[in-house]
């Protein structure tokens, strides 16, 4: 801990200093809009190095707004979903253990970056007992045409309670090139990760008397008993990606353009989930091996697609592609029940089809999207359509409807574990999920999300009656599911009001979509230069609080969240207190986290069923930017 304050108190008088002008050295920096980055889709933003609310929202472990999760107690671990939304459209079946997948970064989440200057970004901030977490990246363009980012985040943090340490890396390489007269152009990224959990199984039934009637004698949260201390999952997984592309024809003036752009793009991505336990636990039911069970499940993804663009100033942008994905999940062995066999692969290949087309008229937006499994054993579709339009610059309406089917992921078709109960092979039919959404940005009234989303054939896990473990099911009935999502921000002087409420429900399917009906947050703050305009000053108060639910509890064998309808938790408000800076480039974050928890009943703290929610905690870090 000292060590720590050290470090911070180095890098804020660092700060400081490096914040004082020096008239003998002037030097005229680019401005800091033509520092780009640019998504997978080739959508390009400027850096923003201000400190507003919404820095204070994304100053967290996942780097974005997590208004629709709720946090285990310790950084790294899982988060429970108080919301869901519908906008991956995956032809192929996802991966085992989801709930380890929010910090991992798919394709569509890299960045790609154009400076003109070297850019470092380092993120750090406090964890729980003996850690910390850093995210440091740099990029650099040694050329106008050739860039190259490099990016590590890592986390290790021992938690509050036995047996929950967290150690969590995600390396990550990008590149992108272009010709000097742009017609060839190509971007690459290598992304290596591990998500490591140690598990206990939550609290004995007895720890959780003691914690909500909240006993003095258990404030040290490490003396309460917890179910085992030898539970361990990993999910790791290495991807290589590249895509390049060839302006055929290009013709382009001051006033039309008609362009044909081939391309293709490869990925290759290698992922496992293992489970791994000293000795059996008998409230997982019978085992095959009572000590040093391990069970380990792979998936090698290889996807390959050849595109075609064009791009016309009349017309709008037309696209066509062709692909083909080889896929092979699975275990080593094959299991021999003596009322059946599970096999250890589904493996196979798939051919597919797709188009997109944009267009802007005059502050329209019309953008469709759809693609389609042509071969395979894996059926699989989408389509996506949606139209916006633009009145001014603040005030944009979008109205989209999406239609999805897909297979069930592959731990609902194929399971196999050291646990007897843990072992299964279904042929469930294809999750057909249709959207219909509605959106509205508005600076003067308020930014608003209607969507309603009906799913057919839904798959969940759940413990059924007279099991004891969570096994996947396929609902026959519909679920219809309606979210409306308001957020305003009200402000009076130096001071503002940030407002973001929503409102859901399960229309139909409430017994196996489970969500609470209202989540809120309220910031309430002031923000000011101070010291000539050397520091910005940003302190305020956030509050949380989402209405009483029977809330998904966790499984930490498949790891994975499944329903229950025994026990209604939540109803408990979430206050922090910030104090957060910024100095140049420099912004530093001081937080006490729940501190209402210091003087309210702790019957509702959990964040799933025998998971406790995190005691009143002060941390703080930072985000540095250095542009060379």
């Amino acid at each position: 801990m000292k060590k720590t304050l050290l470090l911070l108190l180095f890098l804020c008088a660092t700060a400081l200093v490096f914040s004082q002008n020096d008239p003998s050295k002037k030097v005229k920096k680019p401005p800091i809009d033509l520092y780009k980055i640019i998504s997978a889709d080739n959508d390009t933003t400027s850096v923003d190095t201000t400190l507003s609310i919404q820095k204070e929202y994304k100053f967290n472990y996942l780097r974005r707004d997590a208004f629709e999760l709720l946090p285990f107690s310790n950084v790294g671990q899982t988060y429970n979903s108080l919301a869901y939304s519908f906008d991956k459209l995956n032809l192929l079946p996802l991966f085992a253990a989801q709930s380890h997948h929010f910090n991992y970064l798919d394709t569509e989440d890299m960045k790609y970056y154009r400076v003109p200057t070297p850019w470092t970004d380092i993120y750090f901030k406090t964890a729980f007992e003996q850690g910390q977490q850093l995210d440091a990246f740099f990029t650099v363009n040694t050329s106008e045409q050739f860039n190259f980012s490099l990016a590590y985040k890592g986390i290790r943090s021992l938690g509050n309670y036995q047996n929950i340490l967290t150690s969590t890396g995600n390396f990550r390489f990008t590149t992108n090139y272009h010709t000097k007269n742009k017609r060839y152009k190509v971007k690459a990224h290598v992304a290596a990760q591990d998500i490591l959990n140690e598990e206990n199984g939550g609290l004995t039934t007895n720890s959780i008397e003691l914690f909500t009637n909240d006993d003095p004698e258990f404030e040290d949260r490490g003396t309460l008993d917890v179910n085992f201390e030898d539970g361990e999952n990993k999910l790791e997984g290495l991807r290589f990606y590249g895509d390049h592309e060839y302006e055929l024809i290009s013709k382009k003036d001051s006033l039309n353009y008609a362009v044909v752009t081939i391309g293709n793009s490869l990925s290759y991505e290698d992922k496992f989930y293992q489970y791994k336990q000293s000795s059996a636990y008998t409230g997982f039911g019978d085992s095959y091996e009572s000590s040093d069970l391990k069970t380990k499940t792979k998936l090698e993804d290889f996807q390959a697609k050849a595109y075609a663009r064009f791009d016309n100033s009349i017309l709008g942008s037309i696209t066509g592609f062709v692909g083909y994905t080889d896929y092979n999940y699975g275990y080593n062995s094959v299991l021999i029940l003596d009322n059946g066999r599970i096999t250890n692969r589904i493996q196979g290949n798939m051919v597919q089809a797709g188009a997109a087309y944009k267009k802007k008229y005059r502050g329209f937006e019309l953008s469709g999207k759809g693609a389609i499994n042509i071969s395979g054993d894996l059926d699989a579709n989408f389509l996506n359509a949606a139209a916006s339009f633009a009145l001014d610059e603040d005030n944009k309406a979008k109205a989209s409807v999406t239609v999805h089917s897909v297979a069930p992921n592959f731990n609902f078709l194929l399971n196999q574990s050291d646990y007897v109960n843990y072992n299964w092979e279904n042929s469930f039919e294809n999750v057909k999920t249709q959207e219909l959404k509605f959106e509205l940005r508005s600076k003067k009234l308020l930014d608003a999300t209607v969507s309603y989303t009906g799913i057919d054939d839904y798959t969940y896990f759940t413990i059924k009656e007279n099991d004891s473990t969570p096994t996947p099911h396929q609902y026959g009935d519909r679920v219809d599911y309606l979210k409306v999502k308001v957020e305003k921000e009200i402000r009076y002087g130096k001071f503002a009001l940030m407002n973001t409420v929503l409102f859901q429900q399960a229309v139909s399917g409430e017994e196996v979509f489970n969500v609470p009906q209202i989540v809120t947050r309220n910031s309430l703050y002031y923000q000011d230069h101070w010291f000539k305009r050397a520091l910005y000053l940003q302190t305020g108060v956030n509050f949380k609080y989402f209405t009483s639910y029977n809330m998904n509890a966790y499984d930490p064998v498949l790891a994975e969240f499944y329903v229950q309808n025994d026990q209604e938790l939540g109803g408990f408000p979430l206050i922090d207190i910030f104090f957060n800076a910024k100095i140049r480039q420099t912004r530093i974050y001081f937080k006490y986290e729940h501190i209402n928890s210091l003087f309210t009943s702790k019957n509702e703290y959990f964040s799933a069923p025998g998971y406790p929610y995190r005691d009143a905690v002060i941390r703080f870090g930072l985000v540095w930017d250095f542009f060379l």
